[in-house]
């Protein structure tokens, strides 16, 4: 009698080589430099919505002030992209 197609070997299952590299970290400065672009983007942003008419530099930037404070904020996402 003839076997059936379920009878023969069965292929096993495809298992990846384990990986011999190392894990990948982080450098030290990039938490604290990410941390201290984003506080300082939210705090420009902050002081020149509450303050901002009575900060004499801030006065003279007018809506530059926005664009500095999300700046910041940009940067710190951007940091955060090379967190591993």
């Amino acid at each position: 009698m003839p076997k059936s197609r379920n009878d023969r070997k069965k292929k096993a299952v495809y298992t990846p080589p384990p990986s011999k590299e190392q894990p990948k970290v982080s450098p030290r400065w990039l938490v604290p430099t990410m941390l201290g672009f984003f506080i300082l983007g939210i705090l420009w942003i902050g002081v020149y919505y509450i303050a901002g008419s009575y900060v004499p530099y801030m006065q003279d930037l007018n809506n530059w002030n926005l664009l500095i404070g999300f700046s910041g904020i940009i940067v710190a996402v951007i940091l955060s992209t090379r967190w591993h």
